[in-house]
């Protein structure tokens, strides 16, 4: 591109996602994703080329800045195909269908994801980042282009035979058989998480590694034979990370995965949903370790997440200058070297911190600079007193570097992990401001993004985006208003949780009992996206039966839980084959072998009621609800009474009820 000369707009200029924003200069004759793209390529007889990724990507900014910023690149895309720009976080339902292709045809998939398919849709070339140069026996950018095209002028027979058998592919991939998640088959999970977990660093797996929080909720409610076995790699592994480089040392909060096994050095982006449900997996703990992560997160979730109409931001990228002015260089806000430390706190507290954080001369990272790591947190009063001075006056220098971009927009999914994780810190911390915070971004849900009983993906500036909800909008945002309906026994929060959830059983159930993605009536894709497996965060489908075991204890209403169980079974396969994707729904299965458990605590606020909820929520997957008086309108705590004038605690297991308790002792 010229100097001096100010790029015109694309069409991405009028969108409201930053990621598609980040586009809008390109050269590249970008399209959203609509009818009218799919037409322009039929109409000209040229492929489409889909480029999908999100705003806090790092290898989606490298390839921007190689290839689609590039006039040769973008000259030879405009004249050979229609390319349209999706925002991942913005249609997932979009992203689900050819993520699938990509893994199929590829057997690995990622962010960005590069797609080539014909005008039904139906991709026949699928990859992920592509250099501008042939690299490390990879093709260029531009070959790949000119090849695609040569084929689609030349070889149309193949190229229409690819696609359709890649089309069946994911049709075929869309049936699920079904059978009971038993006991007998949750301990199988048990015991293929302990293969494939990593004795020396906690976690599952090699590098990159990936927080794996619903797996870790899953074994925090596990109660089997295996149950030691299952407490040990929980304990293990939420310590790792909380003592690791992917935790924020100074400011809290957790980026994306770690690219090695042993949590050093982290891919810096930090997403909402990673943030949202670590955030409660740690409060849930009931430990020091989990209440001072939880404390933490939830404060930089409120400090730089929160957004001025009182929800919460999707990510913080993983760029930012080393120096004002510079060129975006990943971490460059969060890595240090000992002289940086030695320049803030002085040569001795300096040294100490070095030492404590794990920075060294030889780095960690690149460019001889280190991630902080805290591997063991001071005992000794005078350091914790030490470490606290330290961590404020570097936290304070940080503040001066240039400071990452935030990815602004609202997903009504995240939000609801959200608010469902301040929930459980608020409750349990005794942090009120925590769940004030989670009924603010509550009230935004119903004001904004909500629209007779059904819900808005995304908003951004206080605007709702124009694309509708998928499943895992609809299950989080459940969950996350009957987490406030068991804090508050607010009973509108109920009646927002069941609307949803009845419309979910209306759109999008599928005929084996399991769900889909999309809503019955949403747009037509080459397969309508169907996938039960969680990834960094809860499938729509697990979210979905969380909210409907939730929700039936809350009401007795039966039918929400029969089709968690007939849900739970299509996940059965899942579950067995390869758990580490399935924690989720484990986790809620168990929670329905063992009962479920519903305690409802009444009677008026004070030592004694914070004493039995305490308590109460101390058991694993159970649902409480904390209220001041009987209410119809919560029917668990529908009739519910003091004893002699005391709080009493009902506590309900497998649909049998006890006597009532006033003393927290007799909560067990």
């Amino acid at each position: 591109m010229l100097m001096g000369v100010t790029p015109m707009p694309n069409r991405l200029a009028g969108a409201t996602s930053p990621y598609l924003l980040q586009h809008a200069e390109n050269p590249v004759d970008w399209w959203e994703w609509g009818p009218e793209a799919f037409a322009e390529a039929k109409r000209r007889n040229v492929p489409i080329l889909l480029s999908v990724g999100y705003a806090a990507c790092h290898w989606c900014h490298v390839m921007a800045h190689e290839s689609f910023e590039d006039d040769a690149t973008a000259a030879y895309l405009n004249e050979h195909y229609v390319s349209i720009k999706v925002d991942r976080e913005e249609r997932p339902d979009v992203d689900a269908v050819y993520m699938t292709a990509t893994t199929a045809m590829t057997g690995q998939g990622g962010w960005p994801m590069t797609v080539v398919m014909d005008h039904e849709g139906a991709p026949f070339f699928a990859g992920t980042y592509l250099p501008d140069q042939p690299r490390h026996g990879s093709p260029s950018f531009t070959q790949v282009l000119r090849a695609l095209s040569d084929a689609w002028v030349n070889k149309g027979d193949d190229v229409r035979s690819t696609a359709g058998n890649v089309a069946e592919h994911l049709r075929r991939e869309a049936q699920l058989p079904a059978y009971a998640i038993t006991g007998e088959r949750i301990d199988g999970a048990v015991a293929t998480l302990a293969s494939e977990y990593d004795a020396m660093a906690g976690g599952f797996g090699g590098a990159p590694k990936f927080p794996p929080t619903m797996v870790l909720e899953f074994l925090r409610r596990y109660d089997g034979d295996a149950a030691q076995q299952a407490r040990h790699m929980l304990a293990r592994t939420v310590a790792a990370m909380a003592g690791s480089g992917m935790y924020d040392q100074l400011g809290g909060g957790f980026a994306r995965y770690a690219v090695d096994r042993a949590w050093v050095v982290p891919h810096f982006e930090k997403m909402l949903y990673d943030n949202a449900q670590l955030l409660g997996l740690y409060a849930r703990l009931g430990t020091a370790l989990g209440d001072r992560i939880a404390a933490e997160t939830a404060d930089f979730l409120l400090r730089e997440l929160r957004t001025a109409e009182g929800g919460f931001a999707s990510a913080l990228d993983a760029d930012s200058p080393a120096e004002p002015g510079g060129h975006p260089e990943e971490g460059a806000f969060y890595a240090w070297t000992p002289d940086q430390l030695a320049a803030v706190l002085g040569p001795t507290d300096g040294a100490w911190a070095a030492e404590l954080f794990g920075v060294t001369e030889e780095g960690t990272f690149e460019h001889g600079t280190s991630t902080l790591q805290l591997r063991h947190y001071p005992q000794d009063d005078a350091d914790r007193a030490r470490l606290a001075d330290v961590r404020a006056c570097l936290a304070n220098a940080r503040e001066q570097r240039p400071r990452p971009a935030r990815d602004d927009k609202v997903v009504a999914a995240w939000n609801g992990l959200a608010i469902s994780g301040l929930v459980d810190a608020g409750r349990r911390l005794h942090r009120a401001d925590y769940v004030q915070a989670a009924v603010e971004a509550a009230e935004l849900l119903v004001d904004l993004h909500l629209d007779d009983g059904r819900i808005r993906r995304v908003s951004r500036d206080g605007v709702a985006g124009p694309h509708a909800g998928v499943l895992e909008d609809y299950g989080c945002v459940a969950s996350g208003f009957l987490a406030l309906a068991q804090a508050t026994a607010d009973p509108r929060w109920l009646r927002h949780a069941t609307a949803l959830i009845d419309t979910a059983l209306d759109g999008f159930a599928a005929p084996d009992g399991g769900f889909f993605d999309t809503h019955a009536d949403a747009e037509a894709l080459v397969v309508r996206p169907r996938d039960p497996g969680d990834n960094a965060s809860p499938s729509g489908f697990s979210s979905l039966v969380h909210a409907l075991v939730e929700a039936h204890a809350l009401t007795g209403v039966g039918r929400y839980r029969d089709a968690a169980e007939a849900a739970l079974a299509t996940a059965a396969v899942l579950a067995e084959k390869a758990p580490r994707f399935a924690g989720w729904s484990l986790a809620a299965a168990t929670t329905m072998l063992d009962g479920p458990l519903e305690v409802a605590v009444v009677g008026p606020p004070g030592e004694r009621r914070d004493a039995l909820e305490a308590r109460a929520l101390r058991l694993p997957g159970a649902v409480v609800v904390s209220a001041d008086a009987p209410s119809e309108e919560i029917p668990l705590v529908a009739g519910r009474t003091t004893v002699d004038g005391l709080p009493a605690a009902y506590v309900c297991r497998g649909f049998v009820c006890e006597r009532p308790v006033t003393e927290p002792d007799g909560i067990g």
